[in-house]
């Protein structure tokens, strides 16, 4: 059975690429091109799910951190939302004929690694199995609920030991979501309409384990 588009979805991709969102608010990116798929689906216990995965703990660049899947835009892909989508399928092998994007939200710079990083939208509707397909690049793959995520007992601001670096975070779903992941997760939640109030006070300095580069 396809599962519909949920009322919030085509909220979300409106207010994302007005002119003051925060998509929309970071400047003109540079840098090297890459995409990841937002991806949301049906939960099988009721709402919504994001998919996510873990990178493995041997990737030289952030090892064990979360991530949508995605990857650089290669000179092959006609465009950011086939760069995400064959990201995907090489990372989790997940089956794009069951996805409908919603669209491209407008570029968002990561300074960390020199990418611009499109985030690419889509609906699962039609949700097929999924796993960690590129063992040298995924160690876990993880459909998260959207009511875990909004849920603020599972959020805080988290804070690099250097102090130069605060911005939202989540434990949900058995991860810890911080740095660009949860930035973006938190944009995309905000601009949806989904997020609840949460105490932004909450200081949680990161992990030791998720600071190597």
């Amino acid at each position: 059975m396809t599962a519909l588009v949920p009322g919030w979805l085509p909220g979300l991709m409106q207010r994302a690429g007005a002119g003051d969102s925060f998509f929309n608010s970071l400047g003109v990116p540079e840098g090297r091109r890459s995409a990841v798929l937002i991806l949301f689906g049906p939960s099988e216990v009721g709402g919504e799910d994001v998919l996510l995965t873990q990178r493995s703990e041997h990737m030289r660049k952030h090892p064990g951190q979360v991530s949508f899947p995605g990857g650089g835009i290669d000179d092959t892909d006609v465009d950011a939302t086939a760069a995400a989508l064959r990201e995907a399928h090489e990372e989790v092998d997940l089956d794009a004929s069951g996805v409908t994007v919603l669209g491209e939200l407008p570029a968002v710079p990561l300074t960390v690694t020199g990418y611009h990083v499109t985030p690419v939208v889509g609906w699962w509707h039609d949700p097929s199995e999924v796993h960690a397909k590129s063992r040298h690049e995924v160690d876990r793959v993880a459909r998260v609920r959207l009511d875990d995520l909004v849920d603020p007992a599972n959020r805080f601001t988290a804070i690099h030991p250097s102090r130069q670096f605060a911005a939202p975070a989540f434990e949900a779903g058995g991860l810890y979501i911080w740095g660009f992941t949860a930035i973006l997760l938190d944009a995309v939640l905000g601009q949806a309409g989904l997020e609840r109030p949460w105490n932004t006070a909450d200081e949680r300095t990161v992990p030791t384990r998720f600071l190597r580069r």
